[in-house]
């Protein structure tokens, strides 16, 4: 077994990761349903990999997600922290010995109600036999999710263990204001919440036979950013040998809505100097804006909702990490190729000759169709980066590339071969400028397309088909088309290990130094508020520095010339 835990810290991040979760359950019921189609129930995806096995007091079979999620109190909606499998005891039961006599004034607020999609779920599962209330319809369900998602859990349609969701008791503040990385820099040491988080994580880590990584997804744009620093800290220590590949995901609203301040500036570097400290690879995503990028082709976005843009980096992140789930075979089967685990791809990005651990993430969703009309969407033009503050058609004959494919289409209509695939990403190298060409690329490929389960948003322009296939003409009038148009989707992703992230990486080191270190900097009350010495900011400095060099060996004679 080659386990993988996955952790998810803040707001975005749960809701990134709640998409992730929903691709994963379609997966699972698609592979058993005996009428789906054939290349889903032959997938050659270990799911174990990602899932645990377990039962209830009852005895009852469980499969619940290897994940521990991190959020601030009542963010679960409707959803309890037991989550739904395991109700072991009631929160309501009485106590009989009573030490206060006085008069008692309770008050309570009105529960959440389940929005259609959940109330469909609860009656599948609860009401077998009987007579329901009302057919729920999935059009009605589609449209309630795309017009009144609050929070992740509202169109989330896995079950958890009662250790995964974990909320953050006694902050009494929002998202909104939860914002810096100095309001949340002693929250997972107070109040023994560190000790909490922590034996959860144990939990599933210890039943683990193999464990081949831990997948850490970190909505790094406010105070969770110092929760999730402090949560790796701590399991650098613990679980030394065990690669963590760390994402740092950002909502277009969480960036749009704040003006880049010196406070802000500051969180940016100090909250990646921290985060990339503790983990093997570092992966920013989240631009933004995702409208007028190439995505925005064939995908209708809306920034401004976090439950629509999650679902296009949750697709990401499902095909980037494929690969570390696909059934090793001594040789590639018909369905897969080139399986590897998260060290494999740690090494490949980081271990040929230059000590970079900053990644660039780019997607294509859907991907071209390999022989299609569109001759200018070859795959790798349509690779649109996920990553913010890169820069684009830079000369790089050092950079190195993992690129995986899910679900190609030869044709409209036609699933593509393994080996078609391979024969396409090779004829695509073969086209790019010299300059576009890496040192080296690694390619893994799966027949699986990513399956579109009912809640995913209405993000489909009408230029998208059933299979997730480009059309050359409108299939309808509609431009917001949805999981009842669209059944799959064939989706690219790329690792890329490039000087084209040297912007984010030199934008961060640049305002630590002017803002935070330089005397008389303007933002010295700010950094010392949050905790933070000269010295200690200094050393993040020489560590920015030294992320800057591998990329840019001339950065360190310049520096030595001033």
């Amino acid at each position: 077994m080659r386990e993988i835990v996955t952790i998810q810290v803040g707001e975005f991040a749960n809701f990134v990761g709640s998409h992730f979760w929903n691709f994963q359950d379609e997966l699972l019921g698609l592979a058993s349903d005996p009428e789906s189609d054939p290349i889903f129930r032959n997938h050659n995806l270990d799911m174990d990999v990602l899932y645990r096995s377990g039962e209830t007091l009852q005895g009852v079979a469980t499969y619940t997600p290897r994940l521990v999620s991190v959020n601030l109190k009542g963010s679960l909606g409707t959803m309890s922290s037991r989550g739904t499998l395991y109700n072991e005891g009631s929160s309501s039961r009485s106590d009989s010995s009573t030490t206060w006599f006085g008069d008692v004034d309770t008050q309570r607020s009105e529960p959440r109600k389940r929005n259609l999609f959940l109330q469909s779920l609860y009656e599948e599962e609860h009401i077998v036999g009987k007579e329901k209330a009302k057919e729920i319809e999935d059009k009605d369900i589609v449209g309630c999710l795309d017009e009144g998602v609050e929070c992740w859990t509202d169109f989330s349609k896995s079950h958890y263990h009662p250790q995964s969701l974990y909320e953050l008791n006694g902050l009494w503040m929002d998202s909104q204001d939860f914002n810096n990385y100095g309001i949340g820099k002693d929250v997972f040491s107070e109040a023994s919440r560190g000790e909490e988080i922590c034996d959860r994580l144990r939990f599933f880590v210890e039943e683990c036979d193999h464990i081949q990584g831990i997948k850490f997804l970190v909505d790094d744009s406010g105070g969770f950013s110092a929760v999730a620093a402090d949560f790796l800290e701590n399991m650098a220590d613990e679980y030394t040998n065990v690669p963590v590949l760390l994402y740092s995901v950002r909502s277009p609203m969480s960036q749009m809505s704040q003006k880049k301040t010196v406070s802000n500036k500051l969180h940016d570097a100090i909250s990646f100097s921290r985060l990339s400290s503790f983990c093997k690879l570092f992966t920013p995503i989240g631009l933004p804006s995702l409208t007028g990028s190439k995505a925005s082709k064939f995908l209708n976005f809306g920034d401004e909702k976090p439950y629509r843009s999650s679902a296009v980096y949750a697709a990401a992140l499902h095909s980037s990490t494929i690969p570390f789930r696909m059934q090793p075979t001594s040789s590639d089967s018909s369905e897969v190729s080139n399986s590897m685990d998260v060290n494999t791809l740690v090494q490949l990005l980081t271990g040929r000759g230059r000590q970079n651990i900053v990644s660039i993430l780019d997607s294509a969703m859907p991907a071209p169709t390999l022989a299609g009309k569109q001759l200018e969407n070859t795959l790798l033009t349509s690779l649109q980066a996920l990553t913010p503050e890169v820069t684009e058609d830079v000369e790089d004959d050092q950079a190195v590339e993992s690129m995986c494919i899910l679900g190609a289409l030869r044709s409209e209509d036609t699933e593509a071969l393994v080996s078609e695939v391979k024969n396409a990403v090779d004829a695509s190298y073969e086209q790019a400028t010299t300059k576009g060409k890496p040192l080296f690329c690694n390619l893994s490929v799966s027949r699986c397309p990513l399956p579109v389960p009912l809640p995913f948003p209405s993000i489909f322009g009408n230029l998208v088909g059933r299979k997730g296939e480009i059309l050359s003409s409108p299939v309808s009038d509609s431009l917001f088309r949805g999981s009842l148009d669209v059944h799959s989707i064939p989706v690219a992703t790329r690792w890329r290990s490039s000087s084209a992230v040297l912007p984010y990486l030199e934008t961060r080191m640049g305002n630590l130094e002017k803002l935070g270190i330089q005397w008389g900097a303007m933002g010295s009350d700010v950094v010392r508020a949050w905790g933070f010495g000269r010295e200690e900011l200094q050393e993040m400095r020489e560590n920015l520095s030294k992320m800057v060099s591998e990329l840019n060996p001339q950065f360190f004679e310049s520096s030595d010339s001033d």
